[in-house]
């Protein structure tokens, strides 16, 4: 049993949490090394409305701190979406399900059934063994308008008072929900008939990022109180199973209904988008914003296809059996095929979504009951791209191609992860990383480079995008840009973007793509296929299936930018290698009055050691970082401009 609430509880005004410790026993295996021995815990989070305002979608932080695994916590969700068991060392948020909002004590004359929640966390955490007690570093709330002291502890417990924030600006709005949240992908759940036993939804799903796309979307979601879906129009379920409800306690409940027209009984059903050839069909599509294969793009390149929308009819079971027992699903989760990777959070309860009335009449009908599902897009980590960039120019004999494991690596023993990406002859490029191992020995020892043992591991990107420095003349210059379609799907209605801040304002032209300026997305120019090239092709079968190599997808174009809006200087710097060093991985620092105004990396060294030679490279040192040294006028007007240069050498001598 938890502890009894601390004397300090009477004292709060506000949001009282607490977290208890109540249990652990030691798991298996049994190890020697303390610090790797797992403990099966049980602890409860309580959180207590002590204050005269309703606390509306409660949200938590427990900052675990000992490796901590959780496999339940009963009376909450993990808003990140996340299943059971997972991994929360670093500390997680909880969100209400199904009790989302916390009454106060007036309105319900005490009763704490509507004014407290308790969490009943379960799980295993690492390295503290008895008499230690295992608790976290902190617990707050995190609802806006609210500050959270620091925790008190006391033994197996800690607590905290949360209070308002007298400095917090709250924008009233005359409304019993909350209201709706930004976020890159917004999802609303609306549930538009109600019937004793079921319900009509729709979903409706906006992309609201500048950049960010979905291609064959799949969502999944978890039913928590045994509903199923009868019947779907504008998507479908990738498994249209009745098994789950014929065996399970929808058999009991509908016996005289016929489970061979259901569409799932899954708890965690996997929906995807119907076909474009759908679109008209009056059983399953007939829909606006359905039926284009799961294809969701930024409202910036096309409004129209930045919105995707499906209806399903959802049967309930005992005790919701009432029109006004409405709960969404749980844990809702959206993937694509070389998409970013989202996190969605809880649904919360939002006002009614209006529609436009179906008569034709200018009315508006609002849904019975609407939650809005708010999903982010996640920072790759490391080696979690989805494409990658190689680079080449006019100047240099070697390709840069893209980084080791740029988008993962495998289990792959016979490649190195962790050896820097071989230089590779332009040609290499067209042919898939399989094939290019002759081509990169061989161009290495043309050119005298290191072959490291074992050879890198490729990039494992199913996009990548080559950028090449085509010309640089008196008053402007060009590069070519190549994008590869390394997979087997074709990506309609394709979109590229080069965030390139100092030749921003010098864009021109990109030839036979249509290419945007959008200055508040960091000078970023977006770029897409004109009609007609608007598709990005999967790769094929080259001219000999058996032995030859395959055939990627390309799309190219040619981008232009004058020197008139971005006027600078270039600056040649000479290292003298007097014959006792190789120069690999450098890069040239130009400074003017001590400041570093341009930086340029230098190709690795090919000239055999023992041999004098210079080692040479341009660097195009702006205006901008110019005009900014307060030095810059005065020696302008004297006809001089004194830079210096420095190199970092790194390689062998």
């Amino acid at each position: 049993m938890p502890a009894a609430p601390p004397p300090a509880v009477t004292n709060c005004n506000g949001i009282f949490l607490s977290y208890d410790f109540i249990s652990r026993t030691k798991e298996f295996p049994h190890v020697k090394n303390a610090t790797a021995q797992s403990w099966a815990f049980n602890a409860t989070a309580t959180i207590l409305n002590t204050s005269k305002f309703e606390l509306k979608a409660w949200k938590i932080f427990i900052g675990f701190q000992h490796d901590e695994i959780l496999v339940g916590a009963g009376g909450a969700v993990l808003m990140d979406g996340n299943d059971f068991p997972a991994a929360v060392g670093n500390g997680t948020y909880f969100s209400g399900s199904p009790q989302a909002d916390l009454k106060t004590s007036i309105d319900t004359a005490g009763d704490l059934s509507q004014i407290q929640v308790q969490i009943q966390i379960s799980g295993t955490q690492f390295g503290v063994k008895p008499p230690a007690i295992p608790m976290p570093k902190s617990i707050k709330l995190f609802n806006d308008g609210f500050k959270c002291p620091a925790a008190t502890r006391r033994k197996t417990s800690m607590y905290v008072c949360c209070v308002r924030n007298p400095k917090f600006k709250v924008i009233t709005k005359k409304t019993k929900f909350l209201p709706r949240q930004d976020g890159d992908l917004s999802i609303s759940y609306d549930v538009i008939q109600a019937y004793g036993n079921n319900y009509l939804a729709q979903v409706t799903m906006e992309n609201k990022n500048a950049l960010g796309r979905l291609d064959q979307w799949n969502l999944t979601w978890e039913w928590m109180r045994g509903e199923f879906i009868s019947t779907m129009r504008g998507a479908y379920t990738h498994k249209m199973d009745y098994a789950d409800c014929i065996n399970g306690v929808p058999g009991e409940i509908y016996q005289a209904m016929d489970f061979s027209k259901v569409m799932n009984c899954e708890k965690k059903p996997i929906i995807s988008d119907l076909p474009p050839e759908k679109a008209n069909d009056t059983t399953v599509g007939k829909l606006p914003y359905c039926c284009r294969n799961g294809s969701l793009l930024p409202p910036i390149i096309d409004p129209s296809k930045s919105k995707s929308v499906f209806q399903l009819q959802v049967f309930k079971i005992p005790p919701d059996v009432n029109r006004t027992a409405l709960y969404p699903p749980e844990k809702w989760k959206i993937v694509g095929i070389l998409n970013p990777d989202y996190k969605c959070g809880p649904p919360l309860r939002v006002d009614p979504t209006e529609f436009p009335d179906t008569s034709g009449l200018s009315a508006i009908t609002p849904a019975i009951a609407s939650w809005q599902i708010v999903c982010n897009i996640t920072r790759p980590t490391k080696r979690n791209s989805r494409c990658c960039v190689s680079f080449s120019a006019y100047y240099n004999a070697s390709v840069i191609p893209c980084n080791t494991c740029a988008c993962g690596c495998g289990e792959n023993k016979k490649c190195n992860p962790d050896a820097s990406p071989m230089l590779l002859p332009p040609e290499a490029l067209l042919i898939p990383f399989e094939n290019r191992t002759q081509k990169a020995l061989a161009w290495a020892k043309i050119k005298h480079l290191n072959i490291p043992k074992p050879l890198p591991c490729g990039d494992n990107c199913g996009v990548s995008m080559n950028w090449h420095v085509n010309s640089d003349y008196k008053s402007g210059w060009t590069a070519r840009i190549t994008l590869f379609n390394w997979e087997e799907i074709n990506f309609e209605d394709w979109f590229g973007a080069i965030q390139i801040n100092n030749a921003f304002r010098g864009y021109e032209n990109i030839y036979s793509f249509n290419g945007t300026l959008v200055p508040e997305l960091n000078h970023t120019i977006i770029f897409q296929g004109l009609q007609g090239l608007n598709f990005l092709m999967g790769e094929t079968n080259g001219s000999d299936p058996i032995k030859g190599p395959r055939v990627p997808g390309k799309q190219q174009s040619v981008i232009s930018f004058t020197k008139k809006q971005t006027p600078g200087m270039l600056v040649t710097v000479n290292n003298r290698n007097y014959g006792s060093f190789k120069y690999q991985n450098n890069t040239t620092y130009v400074r003017y009055h001590e400041e570093i105004v341009a930086e340029a990396p230098i190709e690795a060294d090919t000239i055999l050691a023992r041999r004098e030679h210079n080692i040479s490279t341009t660097v195009n040192v702006l205006a901008d970082k110019l005009i900014t040294n307060p030095n810059f006028r005065g020696d302008f007007a004297a006809g001089v401009l004194n830079v210096t240069s420095e190199t970092d050498l790194h390689g062998k001598g």
